[in-house]
């Protein structure tokens, strides 16, 4: 009875990670496996408060991320970080968040925070 337990605890360790993995190929976010980071990203964040644009360095004060760059996982990582960073924010003080990134080199895309 003793063996038992630790053997079925790596088996449920080996299936919550086999899961993972599965769950990441049918989701854009890959946070909870061991997936190979398979995405080039590369992108620019534009910021506007109260009608002023931020410059780089207040963009990477506020997000702790380059404004500007490349990054290997997911562009939702990325997106991800915006969004709690502005969420944290007074509704005042948020701002209009514009990222333009391409994925593996391919055609430009724009997404935008809030949703509008």
């Amino acid at each position: 009875m003793a063996g038992k337990l630790p053997f079925a605890l790596g088996l449920l360790l080996l299936a919550a990670q086999l899961g993972g993995i599965v769950y990441s190929r049918f989701t854009p976010l890959r946070y909870f496996c061991w997936a190979p980071f398979d995405q080039q990203t590369q992108y620019v964040i534009g910021v506007e408060v109260g009608g002023e644009r931020l410059s780089h360095q207040q963009i990477q004060a506020r997000y702790r991320r380059a404004a500007s760059g490349s990054d290997n996982r997911s562009a939702h990582h990325l997106f991800d970080i915006i969004e709690r960073a502005e969420n944290r924010i007074k509704p005042a003080g948020r701002g209009r968040v514009t990222v333009l990134y391409r994925i593996n080199g391919g055609p430009e895309t724009e997404w935008r925070y809030p949703r509008y």
